[in-house]
């Protein structure tokens, strides 16, 4: 995927986790996840901008390296708000497999980096 279609992709998501935060119901707990999601699922997208600014090789891996861990913790987030049954697992579905495929993705990037720098 080219750096332009995945900036969309990352953005994308970022939305779709605002939208889906705003869903949820208020209580303490939804309200400490939620801000806990909303920062690390739109930390993705502008990790990975910084990432397409790196100044090296080792540079761009390790803001991707950012970009995987800010993946792995949204994800955590989601099967937090699943499994404490604060949102039904079909309404963040979607953005799970989205944030997981981008998480597949990063790594895949970063291993081709780390293949070619070497």
């Amino acid at each position: 995927m080219d750096e332009k279609a995945f900036k969309a992709r990352t953005k994308k998501l970022a939305v779709a986790i605002i939208k889906q935060v705003d869903k949820l119901p208020r209580s303490l707990a939804t309200d400490v996840i939620a801000k806990q999601l909303i920062r690390s699922g739109t930390s993705i997208g502008a990790n990975y901008r910084a990432a397409c600014r790196a100044k090296s090789t080792p540079d761009m891996i390790n803001k991707l390296k950012i970009v995987e861990e800010e993946s792995d913790e949204t994800e955590y987030w989601l099967e937090l708000l699943t499994e404490a049954g604060l949102t039904p697992r079909d309404q963040v579905a979607d953005i799970y497999k989205e944030t997981d495929e981008i998480l597949s993705m990063t790594i895949a990037s970063i291993k081709t980096l780390r293949a070619h720098k070497s």
